[in-house]
């Protein structure tokens, strides 16, 4: 019998887990104000790679870091960069208020990964998944002219983690191993940012309570279990699929912007998201309907 489709359906859950909490990632950096996006980055990476650690220590991975090629280390250390880019122009965007500008970001980028996905792995679309491309490619445009604020922050978002999950793809390394190498790679510069702002005293991380301090320290939980989900998808899913599910976590982000950041929101903006969800019902009515013919049993007309 066939793994593939076991394996389908565990990337399935993977890539619904780490969308949906990224979804829910402006309540809590909305929490770590008012320290800065520069800072914010720094102990993300840093309190993400001490329980990376950890977590190789417990489930006897640590060994693996020996193993890893110097193909993959360069690997590793591309996406280490282009997550920390990501990072940044996501906090900075809850930050400074333009949460909606940011789902704009993440509502281009599965386009970006289908295109990469085509491109780079040959994965073809079904007639059924272009017109689901299509349709989000038609509420893009009117998203994008409906836009606030700087495009570079959508743009930015589009292109980091596009990239980002292209070269995840190619990894073949156990995915707690590889999101432990990419914040390493980051830590030293997190760690000298973070003594800098502490001599000069600039730091927000203990100026503001014990509470604050907790969640400053939640960063790295927070950060990495939907890192692991998204790299267990990743690796599991074509990229067309991954990219698709991606809209799941625009979608739960423009829902905060509006009613609880009471960003702007023009008709315009409304339209194109009632088209992303048309694009994803016919999506998902497509993948079910496949899930179903593959299953063992079913009968198939000839």
């Amino acid at each position: 019998m066939s793994r593939e489709p076991a394996t389908r359906e565990a990337g399935l859950l993977y890539g619904v887990a780490a969308y949906g909490l990224w979804g829910v990632f402006p309540a809590f950096f909305s929490l770590l104000a008012p320290a800065g996006a520069p800072e914010i980055l720094a102990h993300r990476i840093v309190w993400t790679v001490v329980l990376m650690a950890v977590v190789l220590v417990a489930v006897g991975r640590l060994g693996d870091l020996r193993n890893i090629t110097g193909r993959t280390r360069f690997l590793l250390a591309g996406a280490s960069v282009l997550i920390s880019t990501n990072w940044l122009i996501y906090i900075f965007a809850v930050n400074e208020g333009h949460v909606v500008d940011a789902a704009l970001g993440y509502f281009i980028t599965p386009l970006f990964s289908v295109m990469l996905g085509v491109v780079l792995f040959g994965e073809r679309l079904n007639r059924v998944q272009i017109v689901a491309v299509l349709l989000a490619a038609a509420a893009v445009i009117l998203l994008s002219f409906g836009a606030v604020g700087l495009p570079w922050i959508g743009v930015g978002l589009a292109l980091s983690f596009g990239f980002y999950s292209a070269v995840k793809k190619m990894v073949p390394t156990d995915p707690r191993v590889s999101v432990a190498v990419e914040t390493a790679v980051a830590a030293p510069f997190a760690l000298v940012y973070l003594v800098v702002l502490a001599f000069n005293g600039d730091s927000d991380f203990t100026n503001h309570g014990p509470v604050h301090v907790a969640l400053m320290l939640l960063c790295g939980p927070v950060t990495a279990l939907p890192l692991l989900c998204f790299a267990a998808a990743a690796q599991r899913l074509p990229l067309v699929t991954l990219g698709l599910l991606q809209y799941l976590t625009p979608s739960m982000q423009m829902i905060w912007g509006v009613l609880v950041d009471h960003e702007p929101m023009p008709p315009a903006r409304w339209l194109g998201f009632a088209l992303i969800w048309v694009a994803l019902a016919i999506f998902s009515t497509d993948a079910i309907s496949r899930a179903h013919r593959n299953r063992p049993g079913t009968l198939h007309a000839s």
